[in-house]
C-alpha cells in the first residue's frame, strides 16, 4: 500500500527499482509546505520514504526538488491553517502557546520528523540540484549519499537568527570536522566546490550529468545484494555513536547470518554461472 499523495511532494516510482521523492513548489524554490503537521513537506516525506522501504521493488530512495531548488526550507512568507493541513503528527506534543511552545513543537514534532530518514533500511540519495537551506539542508544530511553541481548551495538559518537544526549541527562536524562545521555555523553558507572538497558532497558533476550521474550510481547500488546494503548502513550508523568492540560484536553477528542469506547463495551460483544475479531482499 502506497502513501496517501500531495502534489507539493511527488512519489514516483520506477520498474528499474528507484523511487523518487521530489520538492514540488518550484515557484517557492521548493519550501516546505507547513512545518511539523501531519500533511506538512517534511512528515510526507518521511511517510513517502516509509512506503518505499516498505516496497520489495524499490531498492534506491532518490531525494530531489523540482526546478531550480532542492528545498528552500521553511516558507517564511505563508504559513497554511489546520483546516488545510490538519494538526501536528501525533506525539507532536505543543502548539505555539507559552514559553516552551517553540521548543516543545520542534523537539516532539519537527525533530523527529526529521529523525525518520536516517531510520530508512535502504539506500537513500539526496540530489541536490538547487540551493539546500534550513530543513532542505537538514533533510539532505540525513539521505546516506548527497551528490551535487555547480547549483548547489548549502544554507542555515543564521541571517535569520536561527540555529542549525539537529541534522546539521549532529551529522556536520562528524563529515566535514569541528573546525570546518563551527564555520559553516559561523557564516551560514557554503558552495558546491567548497562542499565537495569538505566531503559533504560524494560527487561533483555539471547540472546537465547530475541525473545521469545519480541514475548511475543506482545501478550501481542496485547490483549488490540488498541484505548486505541494509545490515552495513545500520551498522555504520550505530558505529558513530558507538565504539571498536561493539561494532566488532554487530559485525560478527552480521557475518554469519548473511552468509546463510538466499542472497549470499544467489551471489555466488550467479558468478559461478557468469550470469547477473536475482536478488530478493531474503
Amino acid at each position: 500500500m502506497g502513501p496517501q499523495l500531495v502534489d507539493y511532494l511527488l512519489y514516483e516510482k520506477e520498474d528499474n527499482g528507484i523511487l523518487w521523492i521530489k520538492f514540488n513548489r518550484p515557484e517557492k524554490m521548493n519550501a516546505l509546505y507547513g512545518t511539523a503537521e501531519n500533511n506538512g513537506t517534511v512528515a510526507k516525506v518521511g511517510e513517502y520514504m516509509r512506503a518505499a522501504d516498505d516496497d520489495p521493488d524499490v531498492r534506491v530512495i532518490v531525494l530531489t526538488g523540482v526546478g531550480r531548488g532542492f528545498c528552500s526550507g521553511a516558507d517564511l512568507k505563508e504559513r497554511p491553517s489546520e483546516d488545510e493541513i490538519g494538526p501536528n503528527v501525533e506525539g507532536a506534543r505543543g502548539s505555539h502557546e507559552g514559553p516552551d511552545a517553540m521548543r516543545q513543537h520542534f523537539y516532539h514534532g519537527f525533530t523527529k520528523l526529521h529523525r525518520d530518514i536516517s531510520v530508512i533500511r535502504k539506500p537513500t540519495i539526496a540530489m541536490i540540484n538547487g540551493a539546500a537551506v534550513g530543513s532542505g539542508m537538514d533533510m539532505s544530511l540525513h539521505c546516506d549519499i548527497r551528490i551535487g553541481c555547480e547549483k548547489t548551495r548549502f544554507i542555515g538559518y543564521q541571517q535569520a537568527g536561527q540555529i542549525m537544526e539537529n541534522g546539521g549541527s549532529y551529522y556536520l562536524p562528524k563529515m566535514v570536522g569541528l573546525g570546518r562545521a563551527l564555520e559553516f555555523a559561523y557564516t551560514g553558507s557554503l558552495d558546491a566546490d567548497r562542499a565537495y572538497e569538505w566531503g559533504l558532497l560524494n560527487h561533483l558533476v555539471s547540472s546537465e550529468e547530475l541525473e545521469q550521474t545519480t541514475r548511475a550510481l543506482c545501478e550501481r547500488i542496485i547490483a549488490l545484494p540488498p541484505l548486505v546494503q541494509w545490515t552495513s548502513k545500520r551498522i555504520m550508523r550505530a558505529a558513530m555513536d558507538s565504539t571498536l568492540e561493539t561494532t566488532m560484536v554487530l559485525t560478527s553477528n552480521a557475518g554469519g547470518i548473511l552468509q546463510s542469506s538466499a542472497d549470499a547463495k544467489e551471489a555466488r551460483q550467479a558468478f559461478v554461472e557468469k550470469r547477473k544475479p536475482n536478488f530478493k531482499g531474503v
